[in-house]
């Protein structure tokens, strides 16, 4: 068809070649995100919390439970901060629709850190309350 756009050329990448390439955007994305100072100081509670989470955790499930929540508030940081740089890019001046998404996004990180604590809280109090 002659209207059709020509697909991007990442696009057309497959096998080795697309997961290759996936795995060089993914770690670029980390590395953005590590431009984030709020991401940065969970990637430093993660390095504390992931370690511990084998020792708290008395089975497999409950330690991947530990760990999962600790990763999960990483995951949810970047996540808004993609959020963040797609609604930057669409222009810097004040748009309701452009704070709405950066509060839906910044809600998004604190209920994962309320999650995240209320696991460590409940596994902490399990251990050393029922011991």
């Amino acid at each position: 068809m002659p209207n059709q756009p020509t697909p991007h050329p990442h696009k057309q990448r497959t096998g080795l070649s697309r997961l290759w390439h996936a795995i060089g955007y993914s770690l670029e994305g980390l590395r953005f995100g590590w431009s984030e100072e709020a991401f940065r100081q969970e990637v430093w509670a993660a390095v504390v919390l992931l370690p511990l989470s084998f020792w708290l955790g008395s089975s497999w499930v409950e330690t991947a439970v530990l760990a999962g929540a600790v990763v999960l508030v990483m995951v949810v940081e970047l996540l808004n901060s993609g959020i963040e740089a797609a609604t930057d890019r669409i222009g810097p001046e004040l748009h309701e629709l452009s704070k709405r998404a950066k509060d839906l996004g910044s809600a998004a990180v604190l209920l994962s850190l309320l999650l995240c604590a209320g696991v460590w809280a409940a596994a902490i109090y399990q251990r050393f309350a029922h011991g």
